[in-house]
């Protein structure tokens, strides 16, 4: 472009300088306009190599266009150098303007940075202002000033040119065409940037528009026809939990319409003795089993997840609840709890769910220096019962007596009536250990099924003959244990009579009647004992009693 009287320039060239910045301000995308930036700096300013290194978003630089070489363009369009190695170039050598030329005579300690680069070869420099193949000129590329931000935006890209076309380091005019193509290819790219930028935004916004119709349409068809039960209601204030939407499954789980649905709330479905559970469950991910009411009066187990979806950004919160029918799982988890704490033979309690419930009658009395306490326990031991009664009201001791104790939080204990001093019907929680007489003849002789049929029936008879709410365990073998509440001590006896004479009468096992006897031990809980002392007590009574008998009366037939 330049002559060797430089302060004439061709009208043609300033011509065709405005050309290309025309053509770099219409380029269609952001890669036309890097490579009609890098095309025009071979066309129009005059130089054989040009190179357009753009910022990442990282902050490296990238070759993003070349031109006026494609042995070049194939070997390093789309190469990086580090942030680090740009900054180094661009702050030693000569500053031109906003330019920066670093000669050959220092040029050379770059050779081996990691910035990609391409030299054009040509002789050696005859004269003081001719171009070496080693010189570099970069054009830095600011983003368009901010007002009252400075001089020049953020660095946005470097322009690189090799050898003028005259073969001369650019004069003024060249370096002020340089500069002023390097402002201008910085707002072209900037505005293509930014369009591009905006193009991807719209695309992005469309496809999340469509992605959002089609999650939309996905969780109607999802919430509709889900095989399991699912609801929304509504969060927050007075009508908070009110069912808005069911779909098809939790209708037909429940007996109940759609239209039916939208007038309860699930605290209205929900069993009574399930309340708390679903006031404790968080809305945002919270979980639940517990039972909800049909529209036959039943109620199914069901489990329960919680979800909090919005209906837009800032718009109102709903609680979004899947259902799932979980009868069958929880009528498989008590026949297991069932198995696990009843004997598998006769179906009665075994021996870990009679020591739970006998542990659960009786206490471990709690050791206290509380005076009040100390004076109730010596009370109990000269009465023989309690310092409380069912009430929790401390009975009379004394003339004018006190009807509590403050201070002193007593459990309302299990005494024994056999440890009171006369017989004045007081009743306890009487223990029956029972061993079968002549059982172990019976399976000598017919055989184990033959045995097992005898403590079938013999657990028939024991579980008929009780009281409601009585307990009838087997503990082991032939043993058997019955826990009944409220006897006293006659009472106590003519239940192992009654439960005696039950046991003794013909068992049909294997096709033939046997007969098994039974001898009984009656023991009573006290407080302050274990379950295990409690059951030695009447296993040894049991033992005396069965001494105390002629063996020929132990077994009847």
């Amino acid at each position: 472009m330049e002559t060797e009287s430089e302060p004439y320039v061709q009208l043609g060239s300033l011509r065709q300088l405005h050309q290309v910045m025309a053509e770099m301000n219409t380029a269609r995308s952001l890669a036309d306009t890097l490579q009609t930036v890098a095309d025009g700096v071979v066309t129009a300013l005059g130089y054989e190599l040009a190179c357009v290194n753009l910022v990442r978003p990282d902050g490296d630089l990238v070759v993003a266009a070349l031109a006026g070489n494609p042995a070049a363009e194939a070997l390093i369009t789309g190469r990086v150098g580090s942030r680090e190695s740009w900054e180094r170039r661009l702050n030693m050598g000569e500053t031109w303007g906003d330019l920066v030329f670093i000669p050959h005579t220092e040029g050379w300690i770059l050779d081996d940075d990691d910035v990609p680069q391409w030299y054009t070869d040509g002789p050696a420099p005859r004269f003081e202002d001719e171009w070496h193949p080693s010189d570099r000129l970069f054009a830095p590329m600011f983003m368009p000033p901010v007002p009252g931000g400075g001089s020049c935006g953020e660095l946005i890209g470097v322009l690189s040119v090799d050898r003028p076309r005259n073969g001369r380091r650019p004069g003024a005019w060249g370096r002020e065409a340089l500069q002023m193509y390097a402002f201008q290819a910085a707002i072209a790219l900037s505005n293509a940037r930014l369009r591009a930028n905006m193009q991807r935004a719209l695309v992005r916004l469309e496809r999340e528009q469509q992605a959002l119709r089609a999650s939309e349409e996905s969780f109607r068809q999802a919430f509709e026809y889900a095989p399991s039960g699912m609801a929304i209601a509504e969060m927050g204030g007075d009508q908070h939990g009110r069912i808005l939407r069911t779909n098809d499954a939790l209708c037909r789980l429940l007996g109940r319409p759609a239209s039916a649905m939208r007038r309860y709330a699930f605290s209205d479905l929900v069993h009574p003795e399930d309340i708390g559970t679903l006031l404790r469950t968080s809305a945002e991910g919270g979980r639940a089993e517990l039972r909800l009411g049909r529209r036959d009066g039943t109620y199914v187990w069901v489990s329960l997840r919680n979800s909090v979806v919005a209906d837009a950004a800032d718009g109102p919160r709903f609680l979004l609840t899947h259902v799932e029918d979980i009868e069958e799982r929880k009528r498989r988890e008590l026949q297991l709890a069932h198995r696990a704490s009843h004997d598998s033979l006769t179906g009665l309690p075994n021996s870990a769910e009679l020591r739970s419930r006998l542990s659960a009658r009786i206490c471990q009395r709690p050791q206290s220096t509380h005076p009040a306490a100390v004076a109730v326990d010596a009370m109990d031991q000269a009465y023989g019962h309690p310092a409380f009664d069912a009430n929790g009201h401390g009975f009379d001791y004394r003339p004018g007596g006190v009807e509590s104790y403050e201070g002193y939080d007593h459990h309302v204990h299990t005494a024994a009536p056999e440890d009171t001093p006369r017989d004045d019907g007081a009743k306890g929680l009487a223990v029956l250990f029972c061993d079968l007489d002549g059982f172990k003849s019976i399976n000598d002789r017919f055989g184990h099924n033959a045995g097992d049929a005898v403590l079938i029936e013999v657990a028939r008879r024991l579980s008929r003959a009780v009281r409601d709410g009585d307990t009838v365990a087997r503990l082991g073998g032939d043993e058997f244990v019955i826990l009944a509440d409220g006897l006293g001590r006659a009472d106590a006896a003519d239940l192992a009579v009654r439960l005696r004479n039950e046991i003794i009468q013909p068992i049909r096992a294997e096709g033939r009647a046997v007969r098994v006897g039974a001898s009984f031990g009656i023991g009573w809980a006290h407080c302050g004992m274990t379950a295990d002392e409690v059951l030695k007590s009447a296993d040894e009574r049991m033992y005396v009693e069965k001494r105390s008998r002629p063996k020929q009366h132990r077994r009847a037939g």
